[in-house]
């Protein structure tokens, strides 16, 4: 069954801006970045005033970077960090967005679109930006019988395909990948799975890598590269099959060789999304044929934008034309610049790629007999530089490991900008401009970030403007807000910009921003001025008085220092420690109870079932951190649900340490070699409730196959044989996933707790606010934090053991509060300002 959801009826009914006409309907095919960036175009022209706008995306989210993938699959950057609009960027704008909906069919004559949730959505101009797909090259035992990939194999593509591929990746039966492709998205496929210490092969059918951005001997220099990462390489090799019955065991190569592996990723290039435009009856070709107004060919109302064009013959797969494409069209559409024109791009790549910073332009080498020719190749530093001139212009340059002339190049290479005589200055600073000179002759509009099409002088109105940190220009800007690989050349704009006079951000040092002390220096003050109260520390350290965003900061840091001598004020909590519960999406809490370890009894369990009978929990949900989680309870309630369940609190909320996960150990475990039970409660029984910068999730496995997920826990604890066990630090598997370093191995339970108390409080006092585990161990080192804490290389081993003494003497289960609140309005409900979204019962 379809409906209409948009009639012309609800067209005219919507707000309209003073004095204007009907908002027409704009209708936006695909939220990838290149649709997203087309609406952001026409807002930025007045958009809204002209138009309602609908948009449609395949999948589940707002619009991601999907450049940054790679980063993701490295582990260098968490997926929440890659969004550049968000959900609730879409509903603030005005925009309905159907995200995951797909469109199936558009009728070009009634102008209707039809997606597969049953919509029918009416529109007067329609942009279709389906991007591409991943290409899957044919191959025998791709797919299974009934039609699907074969388990084992992985696109590269969306941001699911990236979770799939960590996951995979992480599970400790599979050790080796194959990457099929050796092109500029395989290469990081194989850098970010090498990260996971999984052996990589990539196979690559041309003769060299990154035969497409690169000629032979640049792609020789990248290949030594990539195989110092330990990253194996066959190229001229084709696969012909994917090996394995259910799951993947090895793939054949053309020739007969087969590789064993337990995962293949194929990034064998992409194709152009047009399935909806043919369907539909347009025109297509490589893809879907547009004029330089970015209109479809022969349609008055639909246009195209991205990776799914064919513009004057040529298909783009990079960012930066997207970008001058979104221009074009939002200049139409909107009216704002009716002669504007796209006519076509001239494209440069400047990656990281591997680890390796590669620039590519234009030719990889000479096409005509006239053609200059300047190669310099450094194989053992993996330096590589090619430039081909003509008529005296550049029209080629590949830089392969030294990008200090990237600026210069590319903008002589995109204005044609006539070439010093000693072709040599070219490469080196021999007369031609150096890095910082050659930021001073970029021209205004030369495009600084390629992600964000910031130009030099939008990043020079910035500064002058009143920017004088990089970070605080890169903010007002989003440039180097998008792969990042332009930081340099940015950081070079700003500083010129301001005639040296550049600051850096001084409160990235700040413990918290109100206060100008890094952490040790406002401990220290902090000590010698005797302060007990977060309203104590602003009065004599904070010039602008009290600030909101560094309350929690140091009410966390106050208890570290001072245990049961720090003097608590509730307006410095967020809510979730003032009421001992974690707020909801609709102003309900969840309430955990402690089990510690992971175990429980029949007597707590039969209370569990009846509060949650008593007080209608709308749901009851397991944890990830074996506990029981009753979610949707009244802030009213609290108290009432404390004294009926009476069970400790079990801290599933705030930053301080939450639980130990545990296996069943050697008890009932055929394979237990310890008894992992037994030393999580132990643990979790000292060190519950303690403070810390960021949450602290603990696990204790008692054997190596680590079921209770040790390995990637703020501090995991291995039982091995011969009794002793290994003690893990700085392990994460949430948005962000990084194995711990193992910090020591030791004899018995009774040293895990002396050593894991240790690296807390070191963790405690030396880490940053909000920095999690995972963050502050390679930061400081593994070998550094041995050194402290297991050979007392400082001689503060004794100090940190009595600090963490101290907070472990101090302890309160918060949910007494609930005989003696600490205010009267504690737990009083506070009507919200605005309706919250209610969470669903189940």
């Amino acid at each position: 069954m379809t409906s209409v959801l948009d009639t012309p009826r609800t067209r005219l009914s919507g707000p309209e801006p003073s004095g204007q006409g009907p908002r027409r309907r704009l209708v936006v095919i695909g939220n990838g970045m290149a649709g997203a960036r087309a609406v952001e175009e026409i807002l930025a022209r007045g958009g809204a005033g002209q138009f309602t706008i609908t948009m449609f995306g395949d999948e589940p989210y707002g619009n991601y970077n999907r450049i940054m993938l790679s980063h993701v699959l490295s582990g260098e950057e968490s997926d929440a960090d890659i969004f550049l609009n968000s959900l609730s960027w879409y509903q603030d704008k005005g925009i309905t967005l159907h995200a995951g909906v797909r469109v199936d069919r558009i009728d070009r004559f009634t102008k209707h679109v039809f997606s597969n949730d049953g919509r029918v959505t009416p529109y007067d101009i329609l942009i279709i930006a389906t991007g591409s797909r991943s290409h899957m090259p044919p191959m025998d035992g791709l797919y299974t019988p009934a039609g699907s990939v074969k388990p084992g194999v992985f696109a590269f593509r969306t941001i699911d395909d990236t979770r799939k591929m960590v996951a995979y990746a992480q599970h400790e039966h599979h050790r080796r990948a194959v990457v099929i492709g050796g092109g500029l998205l395989g290469l990081e496929a194989a850098y970010g799975l090498r990260s996971h210490g999984i052996n990589v092969d990539v196979v690559h059918s041309a003769g060299h890598l990154m035969s497409a951005q690169m000629g032979p001997d640049g792609g020789a220099v990248l290949r030594r590269s990539v195989e110092a990462l330990g990253i194996g390489v066959l190229t001229g090799s084709r696969t012909t099959a994917v090996l394995g019955s259910d799951r993947v065991t090895g793939i054949s190569l053309r020739g007969g060789t087969d590789i064993p592996c337990d995962m293949v990723v194929v990034a064998a290039g992409i194709r152009p999304n047009v399935d909806l435009a043919v369907l539909s009856g347009l025109p297509v070709e490589r893809a879907i044929v547009v004029d330089d107004r970015l209109r479809v060919q022969d349609e008055d109302d639909i246009y195209a934008v991205g990776e799914c064009v064919q513009h004057r013959g040529e298909v783009y797969g990079l960012v930066a034309p997207l970008w001058e494409q979104a221009v074009v069209l939002a200049n139409h559409v909107t009216g704002t610049d009716t002669s504007a024109m796209y006519l076509g791009s001239r494209t440069a790549t400047k990656l990281k790629v591997a680890g390796v910073e590669v620039a590519s332009m234009g030719l990889h080498g000479p096409e005509l007999d006239t053609d200059e020719h300047i190669v310099f190749s450094e194989p053992s530093r993996g330096v590589f530089k090619s430039i081909v001139v003509r008529d005296n212009k550049m029209v080629g340059a590949t830089l392969l490991g030294d990008s200090r002339k990237v600026a210069y190049l590319t903008e002589a290479y995109d204005r044609g900008l006539p070439l010093p005589e000693e072709r040599i200055g070219l490469m080196f600073d021999f007369g031609t401009p150096d890095g910082d000179a050659g930021v001073g002759e970029l021209s205004d509009d030369a495009q600084v970030c390629n992600c964000n099409g910031v130009s030099k002088k939008t990043l020079v109105d910035a500064v002058q403007g009143g920017c004088a940190t990089v970070a605080g220009a890169m903010e007002a800007t989003r440039a180097g807000k998008g792969c990042g690989s332009c930081k340099l050349l940015v950081r070079q704009v700003v500083e010129w910009a301001a005639d040296g006079a550049v600051e850096e951000d001084p409160v990235a040092n700040y413990y918290v921003p109100a206060i100008p002390l890094d952490k040790q220096a406002l401990m220290a003050e902090i000590r010698k001025r005797g302060l007990r109260s977060v309203s104590a520390v602003f009065q004599a350290l904070a010039p602008g008085g009290e600030d909101a965003r560094s309350k929690m900061g140091l009410a966390s840091l106050l208890k570290t220092m001072l245990a049961e001598r720090y003097m608590d004020e509730r307006d410095a909590r967020f809510i979730n420690d003032r009421v001992h519960g974690n707020i909801q999406r609709d102003g309900t809490f969840s309430v955990v109870p402690q089990m510690k370890g992971g175990v429980t009894s029949v007597q707590q369990l039969r209370r569990i079932a009846d509060v949650a009978e008593k007080h209608n929990v709308p749901l009851i949900k397991l944890t990830g951190g074996q506990r029981i989680d009753l979610l949707g309870i009244r802030k009213e309630d609290l108290p009432q649900v404390w004294a009926d369940l009476d069970m400790p609190s079990g801290y599933a909320y705030g930053k301080s340490f939450r639980t130990v996960k545990t296996c069943v150990g050697k008890d009932f475990c055929r394979y237990g070699t310890g008894d992992s039970t037994k030393l999580g409660i132990e643990i979790e029984s000292r060190f519950q409730g303690i403070e810390a910068p960021g949450k602290l999730k603990l696990a204790v496995s008692g054997c190596p196959r680590n079921c209770a997920e040790s390995l990637v826990k703020d501090v995991g604890v291995v039982a091995v044989e011969g009794g002793r066990w290994e003690i893990y630090v700085g392990g994460a598997a949430g948005a962000h996933i990084r194995k711990g370093d193992l910090l020591a191995t030791v004899d018995d339970p009774e040293q895990v707790k002396v050593l894991a108390g240790r690296f807390m409080q070191y963790y405690r006092e030396q880490a940053n606010w909000l920095e999690r585990t995972y963050a502050f161990v390679p930061r400081v080192g593994i070998e550094h934090l041995r050194g402290v804490i297991v050979d007392d290389a400082q001689g503060i081993a004794a100090q940190l053991d009595a600090a963490m003494q101290a907070s472990v003497d101090s302890y309160v289960d918060p949910w007494l509060d609930r005989d003696d609140p600490q205010t009267p309005g504690q737990f009083r409900t506070s009507l919200p300002l605005t309706v919250l979204p209610q969470v669903p019962v189940r």
